[in-house]
């Protein structure tokens, strides 16, 4: 597994040369897009609409549209030089109870291992975390953002949760729905905590799976069990010509028709 980013988790005094590591992978069922007609993988450009040609990746440049029509450019450099201790250093803010944050401040989850020489630092905050039973909170920049996150340990590892901030979770008093005022009866309250109880169990995700994944997956194998495959059409080969053939038909062609004119020549003197 390759790390995607390096840096350093800092609180007071103390720095620890960190590796960060993605910890989640979305187990979707991929699907590529196909030509109904002769069943060919499509094909997306990144197309300048103006000059009217594709463009690489070397021909594109991020801007911001302060106004209708009208772009700020920034450039690589512009992000690595903004005047951030979190581009790349995470920042430790407060320790706190993980009770105390709501899951829907959470965004995606990283494993951080030790960077060089950072192993002895990263087993005393390792340690320090376990004997509290506390969570840091910090900041860090990832992806051209700035988060906030959460670091805590996970099995043998300390794990790094990006988070909202505040200003970007919306408000449910958005909800019209919820402001109706709707009265339930009693007896039907008794009926839905008691559902509750019953249903209540200590939480183990080893037995939740998807199955809309192993459904999919399984009318994917009796389509193949079953050859009801489309292979896309393959471009026709273009015709490869034998050059000293040509050139030979060329010049008996030349030839020809150099006859015919002075053959047309001579009956018009006649």
């Amino acid at each position: 597994m390759r790390s995607m980013w390096k840096g350093a988790v800092s609180f007071g005094l103390v720095n620890i040369p960190v590796k960060m590591y993605t910890a989640t992978e979305i187990k979707n069922i991929k699907f590529n897009l196909l030509h109904k007609e002769c069943k060919t993988p499509i094909q997306y450009h990144k197309v300048c609409p103006v000059c009217e040609k594709e463009l690489s990746q070397d021909e594109i440049v991020k801007g911001f549209e302060y106004e209708k029509g009208k772009y700020v450019i920034l450039e690589d450099e512009d992000f690595e030089n903004l005047p951030l201790n979190t581009l790349k250093s995470i920042d430790i803010l407060d320790f706190v109870n993980l009770n105390e944050i709501d899951p829907v401040y959470f965004m995606k989850s990283y494993f951080l291992a030790p960077g060089d020489y950072g192993e002895k630092a990263y087993q005393l905050l390792y340690t320090a975390l376990e004997k509290t039973d506390k969570i840091a909170v910090a900041k860090v920049f990832l992806r051209s953002k700035e988060s906030l996150a959460a670091l805590r340990i996970y099995q043998e590892a300390i794990m790094l949760h990006t988070m909202f901030f505040p200003k970007e979770i919306r408000s449910v008093e958005s909800l019209t729905e919820l402001q109706q005022n709707i009265e339930v009866h009693e007896n039907e309250i008794k009926m839905a905590v008691n559902l509750v109880n019953n249903l209540s169990a200590s939480f183990n995700p080893e037995k939740y799976t998807s199955d809309y994944r192993e459904a999919m997956m399984e009318l994917i194998r009796s389509k193949i069990d079953k050859e009801e495959i489309a292979t896309p059409a393959r471009p026709q080969a273009p015709q490869v010509v034998d050059l000293m053939q040509a050139l030979k038909q060329s010049v008996k062609a030349a030839k020809e028709e150099n006859k015919k004119q002075v053959k047309t020549k001579q009956k018009k003197r006649a």
